[in-house]
């Protein structure tokens, strides 16, 4: 069946417009681009206006939008930087998240089921949508924006892993052994990968790289493609098949000359940001069933309650991981760790899906995650950048002070 063609029409213009509108109002304040693709997808979709038909072309679009997000997250992760004490901080806190996330889920879900969907939703940090403002506003190379690269990596492969184990539809115990299967075989692949150069596949990636050719790039995808399949071949989520190609695809153009890496990453940011992944944020608008919610009384004062436990399950343990030296920076950390959305879309999907959520409980978490991608890096970024104005007196007066 064909889809609409003014639903493909306005896709494409949502997702022209947002960077147009996030310039536009970047004057008075920095407001993430995927804010305006969410709230355009939904003044624009069935919830409002009715223009947007939701329809099977865009939802398989939307779904590898959000594989391609995971795999553009999991290709910035720097292994030789997560190997530090700053790691294993972010791991206890996200172990003290899910602790916090399953008695919570409890008192709210009613049942040891439900407990495991909320409570794995609470623990998430969205590494793909925190990503691209933090290397917008150069933070990146900085340790603040590394403490929090790595948080959000701790905050997003977690989640995925316990998905995986317990809610595949399996035993733990099976689920364990599929699951330490695939790493084992990620892991092999991903040390072949480390060896290198491999003198031939560096050269055909350099004589395809300005022609039609593309090597790397269709190399890089193909991983991508199978590394999702398998992962859902197997039974694990496919985010995780995704996480872990984007981290194979880093480390096999490791080797390549820095100029020709940068090239090839670029194009893969632009098939990425330019074109899947603002489809996974728009259609995440389009869909969210704000008719419903609005109607479900309780289901609506859920939602600040929500976006509160995020801050207290996810962001406040995330403050082990941190690296700060304000009580601004404190609050950008809290913030930017309890942004959360992608695996909070596909834990309440399957909550629904199993019977084990309520429809109700599932709106209210992926407005509350909706929000929190709207506000808490808009908030923390301007704490940030308030803590930077206020520590740089003192770093004039004191040259030997760093940040850390």
């Amino acid at each position: 069946m064909r889809p609409p063609l003014e639903t493909i029409i306005l896709f494409a213009g949502i997702a022209a417009a947002a960077p147009v509108l996030s310039a536009l109002f970047g004057r008075a304040a920095r407001v993430p681009i995927v804010v305006f693709e969410i709230v355009l997808g939904i003044l624009l979709g069935p919830a409002v206006l009715g223009w947007i038909t939701v329809n099977e072309f865009t939802t398989f679009l939307a779904a590898v939008g959000l594989a391609t997000l995971f795999f553009l997250a999991g290709s910035e992760i720097d292994f030789t930087a997560l190997r530090s004490r700053a790691t294993g901080a972010a791991v206890l806190g996200w172990a003290i998240s899910l602790v916090l996330g399953l008695a919570l889920g409890l008192l709210i879900g009613g049942s040891l089921a439900a407990a495991v969907f909320v409570g794995i939703a609470l623990t998430t940090t969205s590494l793909g949508a925190i990503l691209p403002l933090l290397r917008d506003a150069g933070e990146l190379p900085t340790p603040f924006g590394r403490s929090v690269m790595t948080i959000g990596a701790v905050g997003e492969f977690a989640p995925l892993v316990a998905i995986s184990l317990f809610l595949s539809g399996r035993s733990p115990a099976l689920a364990g052994v599929v699951l330490i299967g695939f790493v084992i075989v990620a892991t092999v692949a991903i040390i072949l990968a480390a060896r290198g150069p491999y003198p031939a596949l560096h050269r055909l990636i350099t004589a395809t790289l300005h022609t039609s050719g593309q090597f790397a790039v269709r190399l890089v995808l193909g991983i991508l493609a199978v590394l999702t399949c398998a992962s859902i071949a197997i039974g694990l989520d496919m985010l995780l098949g995704s996480f872990t190609a984007g981290v194979l695809a880093r480390v096999l153009l490791s080797a390549a000359p820095p100029d020709e890496r940068e090239s090839v990453e670029s194009k893969l940011e632009a098939v990425g940001f330019g074109f899947l992944v603002p489809i996974f944020f728009i259609n995440t608008g389009v869909t969210f069933p704000l008719g419903s919610l609005l109607e479900d009384v309780r289901a609506l004062l859920l939602v600040p309650l929500f976006l509160v436990l995020m801050l207290v399950v996810r962001g406040l343990p995330g403050l082990l991981g941190a690296a700060t030296r304000t009580h601004w920076d404190r609050g950008a950390a809290v913030l930017l760790a309890a942004t959360g959305l992608p695996i909070i879309v596909a834990v309440t999907a399957l909550g629904v899906q199993a019977g084990d959520l309520t429809p109700g409980i599932a709106a209210a978490l992926v407005g509350a995650g909706m929000l929190s991608v709207l506000l808490f890096p808009l908030v923390g970024l301007a704490l940030r950048g308030r803590g930077q104005r206020t520590a740089a007196p003192a770093a004039a007066e004191d040259p030997a002070a760093t940040e850390g």
